[in-house]
């Protein structure tokens, strides 16, 4: 089990969270502009790191919002927690 710090409502269980994806894959650039390459690459294709990587997770079940969680994905610690910036 992760306990998330939640930065709004303090250490919570993982249980209350929803995972939201890999926090460091970006839309291509000009949405219009791109290829079907650029959107599949986008939309299908993910990297899977052996380490530290960050995260989306929603907090569903508290205040409601994003944040990306550094998590290192061998020993499954959370490293870091921050609120999304919009």
């Amino acid at each position: 089990m992760l306990l998330i710090d939640c930065p709004f409502c303090g250490p919570r269980d993982e249980t209350e969270f929803r995972y939201g994806g890999d926090a460091t894959v970006r839309r291509p650039a000009d949405p219009d502009g791109a290829d079907d390459l650029a959107w599949t690459d986008y939309l299908h294709f993910r990297d899977n790191p052996k380490g530290p990587h960050r995260e989306f997770w929603f907090h569903r079940d508290g205040c409601g919002q994003w944040l990306v969680v550094g998590r290192d994905t061998v020993s499954h610690a959370v490293l870091g927690v921050e609120a999304v910036r919009r």
